[in-house]
């Protein structure tokens, strides 16, 4: 548009000046053939110098076109922001409020292929040395960065990343924002078995191979378990959230995940740990005892006119060690567990914050056990029944109800209210 208006604009001028330029000769002696030749040099340089000017604007106003265009469709800001929240509200055998965690996202692009994503967030509210009001030496808190990594659109559905980045297994490592999922906290397969949350850098690669196919490889730091105490090679305290992280023995995870069915999404993962103690000398003897350890995972996520399930099943395969002092020792050779979550949501018109509130049901059963190397009755199964009522697909009110016992006949009952959001 821009440019068809200066192009007509620009014949016009020219033509006129070449008008205005033979009227003023018309009246004087004819010029020589010198003399002619002479002016037409003349005018040739100033309709040079006028198309360049006028070639300057049009680029100039084609910028600028551009730029309001981007501006009215909000593309021209390379950097993103977002993230999520919840509070919680525990009663049963304990009795606390808490600011479980804030998160914010950003996502600044350099160019339509090359991008940084990253995550920085603060749990329950409070981080650092000193006491707490209540008394409790030291602030309960944490402050993490669980994402930062580069990523790189090498095709189509083909990218390459590097950095630190959420670990590619299960239905809730990485995707764990409160109105996604049911229940107030976060199930204790995926807690215990699969550490969640679980970040490590490293390098990877995910993309697409066609009907609903998809993949995940990376290759990342591995996990550093204790070897002696009440937690030794106790998966969940062998995160080192990539703070000085020991890398003598790396990790790597692969996963493939079909969606080629509406509402239906099925994934299973492998991992291997070259060395969940990171070189320990277990034994004292000045030598380094390598437990190498393989994890397993299947998973589906299912909703289909408002009826859910979730299911999931993970399990370690970790070598025992040397007798007495090995993860054999205390039972951490062997840890698996599982859950199942059928659920149906109810949309609820004229509801809600903007008339599209939903109000959702589940209950869910799961077992685990992180010591199922020994003869011990160390099992912990949870019942969990509750709501999810959305205000907003992105504002979720929440509560629940569960019984968790470690082992046939005793256990622990509890209420649990919380509200979430994402943004």
């Amino acid at each position: 548009m821009y440019t068809r208006s200066l192009i007509v604009g620009r014949a016009l001028f020219i033509s006129a000046l070449g008008a205005t330029i033979g009227v003023g000769h018309a009246g004087a002696q004819t010029p020589t053939t010198e003399e002619l030749w002479e002016i037409i040099q003349k005018q040739q340089a100033m309709i040079e110098a006028l198309q360049a000017k006028v070639g300057e604007t049009e680029e100039k106003i084609e910028a600028a076109g551009e730029m309001i265009d981007q501006a009215a469709s909000g593309d021209d800001d390379p950097l993103h922001w977002g993230g999520y929240g919840e509070l919680h509200y525990n009663a049963g055998d304990t009795r606390e409020i808490d600011v479980h965690r804030f998160v914010f996202f950003t996502e600044y692009e350099f160019n339509d292929k090359l991008r940084l994503q990253s995550e920085f967030e603060i749990e329950h509210a409070l981080s650092g040395d000193g006491n707490v009001p209540n008394g409790s030496a030291g602030k309960p808190g944490e402050v993490e960065i669980e994402q930062a990594f580069i990523e790189w659109d090498v095709g189509e559905a083909q990218h390459l990343y590097g950095g630190v980045h959420l670990v590619p297994v299960g239905l809730l490592n990485e995707i764990h924002e409160p109105p996604t999922f049911f229940g107030v906290e976060r199930n204790r397969v995926e807690s215990e078995i699969i550490p969640t949350t679980w970040w490590e850098a490293g390098v990877g690669a995910n993309g697409e191979i066609g009907d609903g196919l998809k993949y995940d490889l990376f290759v990342h730091s591995g996990l550093q378990t204790p070897v002696t105490g009440t937690s030794a090679f106790r998966i969940r305290s062998g995160r080192q959230k990539v703070a000085e992280a020991s890398a003598t023995d790396p990790a790597a995870t692969g996963r493939i995940q079909w969606n080629g069915m509406p509402g239906v999404n099925l994934g299973a993962s492998l991992q291997y740990q070259a060395d969940l103690t990171q070189t320990a000398d277990i034994d004292g003897d000045g030598r380094r005892e390598e437990i190498d350890a393989w994890l397993y995972t299947v998973n589906a996520d299912i909703l289909v006119n408002g009826w859910g399930l979730r299911a999931l099943y993970a399990e370690w395969d970790i070598d025992g060690g040397a007798t007495g002092i090995g993860p054999s020792s205390v039972g951490r050779d062997d840890q698996w567990g599982y859950y199942i979550e059928p659920s149906y949501r109810f949309i609820l018109p004229n509801a809600g914050a903007n008339g599209d509130a939903a109000l959702g049901i589940f209950t869910r059963y799961g077992k685990f056990d992180s010591q199922a190397g020994d003869n011990t009755d160390s099992e912990e199964q949870q019942f969990d029944v509750g709501f999810n009522y959305w205000l907003h697909p992105d504002v979720v009110i929440k509560g629940d109800y569960n019984q968790v016992s470690v082992q046939e006949g005793t256990g622990a009952d509890r209420l649990n209210l919380g509200i979430g959001w994402q943004f």
